[in-house]
């Protein structure tokens, strides 16, 4: 039986892991907060808290029968946690027939709206892009090793709960007037059909882009999301002006266009191809409900 085990079940690797465990895959996976591995157990996962402070117990028989491996844990400042706990563990699975890591398409850095595929060379900015560097070249080394790891570069993930809808129902929405910049996104549910198709494709080694057809400024996100629930369309704001946080801002640091030519290449076919066709069938469903 194929066995999903994913280091960090949260939002993204959910979507995939309820999507297969309806197929009759086993779903198995970590979580660094109990009352979340409790939740997610009463859906019949086989859950285990996990954290650099509170490693598994027995990684090797938390691991045992595992056929594929979704590695989604954020690189801290000491290094990558599941490699350096559970990446021998995991290198020693016998039945492993795939495994990714799930990277970003922030490590590209600031190519001035330009476009990058998988062979543009890294150029990250900031300590957590060169984290997640460091991390990726890790794994990436273990799988010279024989390990058979994928790279999935991902853009802004969104979904039903995490989207410009919502960021417009909560009051938090703003127009940011920065002339030139755009942003690279992908729906949650095109994530997990780009990993599928991966599955069924193994190609070791192999790094993916993954984002939707149509890189865009934020704000005709907001002023589409805007126009769907009926709302006023707020005013632009200059970038130098706009109330951001830290870590917002720094997303403004990146500009690039990012090419998705190899995930089609794969095989996949995006339902949501830009936000407009995400939005809507985030709200259609929301509505159905």
């Amino acid at each position: 039986m194929s066995r999903l085990f994913c280091f960090g079940l949260g939002y993204s690797a959910g979507i995939l892991a309820r999507t297969l465990q309806a197929e009759g895959w086993q779903i198995a996976g970590t979580t660094r907060e109990p009352e979340a591995a409790a939740a997610l157990a009463a859906r019949g996962f086989d859950m285990h808290v996990f954290s650099r402070s509170r490693p598994l117990d027995d990684v090797g028989a938390a691991l045992s029968g595992t056929t594929h491996a979704l590695l989604s844990v954020p690189p801290d400042e000491a290094g990558d946690p599941v490699l350096d706990l559970c990446g021998a563990a995991l290198a020693a699975q016998a039945t492993l027939q795939w495994a990714g890591y799930l990277s970003t398409t922030a490590l590209y850095g600031d190519r001035g709206g330009q476009w990058v595929d998988e062979a543009t060379p890294p150029a990250p900015v900031g300590e957590r892009g060169r984290r997640r560097l460091a991390a990726e070249g890790a794994w990436l080394d273990l799988g010279r090793r024989g390990v058979p790891l994928h790279v999935f570069r991902l853009a802004g993930i969104y979904g039903p709960g995490r989207s410009a809808l919502d960021t417009v129902r909560q009051g938090h929405a703003q127009r940011i007037d920065k002339p030139g910049h755009v942003f690279s996104r992908i729906h949650v549910a095109d994530l997990a059909a780009a990993l599928r198709a991966s599955m069924a494709r193994p190609a070791p080694g192999t790094l993916y882009n993954v984002c939707d057809d149509e890189p865009a400024p934020q704000a005709d996100v907001i002023a589409f999301a805007c126009t769907l629930l009926g709302r006023a369309v707020p005013p632009l704001v200059p970038f130098d002006k706009a109330a951001l946080s830290p870590m917002a801002r720094s997303f403004y640091d990146d500009n690039k266009r990012v090419s998705n030519a190899r995930i089609k290449a794969l095989g996949v076919t995006l339902r949501y191809p830009t936000y407009r066709e995400g939005l809507a069938a985030i709200l259609a469903g929301e509505r159905a409900t």
